[in-house]
């Protein structure tokens, strides 16, 4: 486990367990830690299935591609299935990375694909970098292979929630889900949607969203832990998916350069396609996670 500070923050990393930040902690002003992701004691990272906390890559595509299948209208192919709805979030997550740099503050992790029964060869790259502000994980995603292929990527933060946390944010639509989170339609979101208010975020209920231009700010507040994280992303991860389970002691909210379901389903993929790389062609993103005090 690689270990990172600068300033008031503090992270630990795992690359061979998908290149994983599993832990983020902020020294507030009044010098007590806070955990800025969700990290259960004694639970350590793994590949078998998608580690429920910290925060984590997903690429060559985020969220699903059902039945396996990847098609954006001029490619079309079956990739490993490792969920029972098909594939989820991608390879990364399930790979292990290699260092390629590592300072104080900053590491860079390096994950290639080049092999596979399905077309997809790329390298991707990972620049996390902590400064006094907070953390900014930035990823690279370059194809590989000798042709174009549709590509996308994601990252997916699990964030700390109590029965009393607020979650902010604006959107201007979003997917209608069906059975099992596969899309029947879109919708417009009136007044910036659901979390423009900043409504408590815990309703007993699963929460699941597919947003669809995001404002590229959340913030998410806890009052009886004094602590707001503001999580913000690029311009080209402004598809972000809202999810925690009923009852659950976390949230997600997991910036996306398209919308779930886009790398197998026609209809997403109209409102929200995946990007074709050409042979050298690279997709890039970033998130940021920042800490204030109430």
């Amino acid at each position: 486990m690689l270990s990172l500070a600068a300033g008031s923050y503090a992270a630990r990393i795992s690359p061979e367990h998908g290149g994983i930040v599993a832990a983020l902690e902020w020294r507030g002003p009044d010098g007590r830690s806070h955990k800025l992701l969700h990290a259960p004691e004694g639970l350590a990272p793994s590949t078998a299935a998608p580690n429920k906390f910290g925060a984590w890559a997903m690429l060559p595509f985020a969220n699903r591609a059902f039945d396996s299948v990847v098609d954006d209208g001029e490619s079309r192919f079956t990739v490993p299935a490792n969920d029972p709805s098909g594939t989820i979030h991608g390879f990364g997550w399930q790979s292990a990375w290699q260092m390629e740099r590592q300072d104080p503050g900053h590491a860079v992790l390096v994950h290639r694909r080049n092999a596979g029964a399905d077309p997809y060869r790329y390298r991707a790259r990972q620049d996390i970098r902590l400064d006094e502000a907070g953390m900014t994980v930035t990823l690279s995603l370059t194809n590989e292979a000798d042709t174009a292929l549709p590509f996308g990527m994601g990252l997916h933060p699990w964030l700390p929630c109590a029965p009393d946390t607020r979650l902010g944010m604006t959107a201007s639509g979003a997917l209608i889900f069906g059975e099992k989170f596969r899309a029947t339609g879109t919708q417009a979101l009136i007044a910036g949607g659901p979390y423009a208010g900043k409504p408590v975020f815990a309703t007993g209920t699963e929460t699941a969203w597919s947003f669809l231009g995001w404002g590229g700010v959340a913030r998410i507040e806890t009052p009886s832990s004094g602590l707001a994280i503001a999580i913000t992303a690029s311009e080209s991860l402004l598809c972000p998916v809202v999810w925690a389970p009923a009852g659950a002691d976390f949230l997600c909210v997991e910036p996306q350069s398209h919308a779930a379901g886009a790398p197998s389903e026609a209809i997403v993929r109209a409102a929200s396609p995946l990007r074709r790389l050409e042979p050298g062609e690279t997709l890039e993103g970033w998130m940021r996670i920042a800490a204030a005090a109430l």
